[in-house]
């Protein structure tokens, strides 16, 4: 069994997922998890997929899907390590004036208490900039030192930080 990590970026515009996940299909690549996503009029995506066949022949496929206007990366994912169950899961929102090393900043903190951030959305609406994050915490963990820390971060940023435990549900 083949499992491969796929990257595409492209300008967004209707047919591009159908386009790989169709050259996928085709080669009866499984589409085991994927993240997809429009930024400023650009197209993200991250497919993580299985199957039988070889690399060479899904660059290929996805070579010729790509035309002139996807750029694609392909690259094998290595055996499969089974993560750790966090002991819990929690969303950090933060909002505030737009102003460089939010990002940094905060997820610093986070990394600093052993965090690992599993996804992160940011948006920035005219001066407002908005940040979302989905955070799995270690057992020992130090929640309320982390919440202080982020406290103290957000407001030398000028922004606000709070940390709300998050009910897992599986798809």
């Amino acid at each position: 069994m083949t499992t491969l990590a796929i990257t595409v970026i492209s300008a967004d515009r209707p047919g591009i997922i159908a386009r790989v996940a169709g050259a996928l299909s085709g080669l009866r690549m499984n589409l085991t998890d994927s993240s997809m996503t429009v930024l400023s009029g650009q197209l993200a995506m991250t497919l993580i997929c299985a199957g039988e066949t070889p690399i060479g022949a899904v660059r290929d496929a996805l070579g010729e899907a790509a035309g002139d206007d996807l750029i694609i990366h392909v690259l094998p994912v290595g055996a499969q390590v089974v993560p750790t169950v966090p002991s819990a899961s929690y969303l950090l929102t933060v909002h505030g004036a737009d102003r460089l090393g939010i990002v940094s900043g905060l997820t610093t903190v986070v990394s600093e208490a052993g965090g690992n951030i599993t996804d992160l959305t940011t948006r920035l609406a005219g001066g407002l900039y908005v940040l979302a994050a989905e955070i799995d915490l270690p057992a020992d963990a130090d929640v309320t030192a982390l919440r202080d820390h982020l406290t103290v971060t957000a407001a030398a940023l000028g922004v606000e930080a709070e940390l709300q435990p998050l009910e897992r549900d599986e798809l």
